[in-house]
């Protein structure tokens, strides 16, 4: 518009060009307030399920331990039993093994062989043995969303490395910041782990770990 020329065909052209960066301006404005607003949903939905996250910790993660029971499905199988907590610490029962963890040291005994296998295990394989384990975890290494779902909400965790043991994660949550159903993704596919009953109690530090002195006639395999 600030052009004049004679030549008609010059100032048509001057015209359709500054309608045409106008219209860029205009959807470039409307693109990027839709994802301000996709943003901060995003930031507000995540800040609420970390709140939520941080609540169910401080319940599950009570200092001087708890108890629950819980059943596991995936794709090798399905098994239920009972476990105990105590901060990163665990003792699970099934009719197959039990496992003990110290936070450092798992020991799994086979109750069909009497043989105990000692190891370190991955995130993945506490989280498996322990439904418990991601109130550990979330913290850092996730994306995390929210959903309301019925008595509760559904808190989903996304690895921001994929290649981590644990991949994804959806966990119901209910109004009493107890877990009830925990999924979890790994690389072999998806493992769901229903918890029940869950209980405050004290237990002892001994609880965590294995005591050969109560299992005379088992074989000690070390895997570490």
């Amino acid at each position: 518009m600030m052009f004049c020329f004679r030549n008609n065909k010059g100032l048509h052209f001057i015209k359709i060009e500054l309608s045409v960066n106008a219209s860029k301006m205009k959807r470039l404005l409307f693109a990027l307030l839709a994802l301000f607003v996709v943003l901060s949903v995003y930031s507000q939905n995540s800040a609420q399920a970390r709140k939520i996250l941080d609540k169910t910790a401080a319940v599950v993660g009570n200092k001087n331990g708890a108890s629950a029971s819980f059943s596991v499905s995936g794709k090798y199988g399905n098994s239920s039993g009972t476990i105990a907590v105590k901060g990163n610490k665990f003792n699970a029962r099934t009719p197959q093994a039990i496992v003990w963890y110290d936070g450092k040291t798992q020991w799994t005994y086979m109750k069909s062989s009497q043989e105990v296998n000692i190891s370190t295990p991955t995130e993945a394989q506490q989280q498996s043995m322990n439904p418990y384990k991601f109130i550990n975890i979330y913290k850092s290494g996730f994306r995390l969303g929210l959903k309301n779902v019925s008595g509760g909400w559904q808190v989903h965790l996304y690895a921001t490395n994929q290649k981590r043991s644990i991949k994804e994660m959806y966990i119901t949550i209910g109004k009493n910041y107890q877990p009830k159903v925990i999924k979890m993704r790994q690389s072999n596919g998806w493992t769901t782990i229903t918890v029940s009953n869950f209980k405050s109690k004290p237990l002892s530090d001994a609880t965590f770990r294995f005591n050969s002195k109560d299992y005379p006639n088992a074989e000690i395999v070390d895997l570490r």
